[in-house]
């Protein structure tokens, strides 16, 4: 692959494999990986912490114009794909609770919110070769990437996932409960006012139900390069 700049918008519902994904093909394509929902986490855990409700969409929005956040290469080998800094404090690992994952939708849902943070955004994928994942990258946050994925699974396989990173996480929660969850949050996402969770017009879209992590990474840069060669 050439060493033009290139972004790839990488959307899907909760625990279908964005991260992991967009982290491998990050690394296949020598390019920088960012989650956009780390921010949206990070504001979530700071309104909990802060007694804001995740309905109080003009706090939310003042509390994230406000929000000192650094996300940099790991320094830790637990896992983690991102350091995640708050005020200088590291709370990467305080992203991926129940609690969070039960209001990060409701927060991420405001339109308020979702204005102050898209201009930062928009400025990491303009910094070169950027892998964004999340749920709006193909159809507002990066219109005109080279290249969109929307990047599916069913609920129940999506379920089984987030039961097997809690569980590893030291963390396990019953099947049916993280099953609900997903459903819910799936409802949210779709049904929101504000940049509802579905796929770009001109999006790839892979069902990753019966595809390894692996698999479904070669694909998407599969279609990186043939995008790369045809605008040569």
């Amino acid at each position: 692959m050439s060493d033009r700049p290139m972004t790839i918008a990488i959307d899907g519902p909760a625990a279908a494999g964005k991260s992991t994904v967009g982290e491998i093909v990050a690394t296949k394509i020598d390019g920088v990986y960012f989650d956009t929902g780390i921010l949206y986490r990070a504001l979530t855990l700071l309104a909990l912490e802060q007694g804001v409700s995740p309905s109080d969409d003009r706090s939310l929005a003042a509390l994230a114009a406000s929000m000192d956040i650094r996300i940099g290469k790991p320094t830790v080998a637990d896992g983690r794909q991102v350091d995640v800094v708050l005020a200088g404090r590291d709370v990467t690992n305080s992203l991926r609770t129940p609690a969070i994952d039960q209001n990060v939708s409701e927060v991420s849902a405001h339109r308020a919110v979702r204005d102050v943070l898209l201009d930062q955004q928009r400025r990491i994928a303009r910094s070169g070769r950027v892998v964004m994942v999340g749920r709006d990258i193909g159809t507002v946050v990066l219109p005109d990437a080279e290249l969109k994925i929307f990047l599916d699974a069913s609920p129940e396989e999506r379920a089984r996932r987030r039961c097997l990173q809690l569980e590893e996480a030291g963390k396990p929660l019953a099947y049916d409960d993280v099953l609900e969850d997903m459903k819910s949050r799936d409802r949210i996402d779709s049904e929101r006012d504000v940049a509802p969770l579905r796929p770009a017009d001109d999006a790839v879209v892979i069902d990753s139900d019966a595809l390894s992590i692996e698999e479904v990474a070669d694909l998407i840069v599969d279609h990186a390069q043939r995008r790369m060669a045809a605008v040569r």
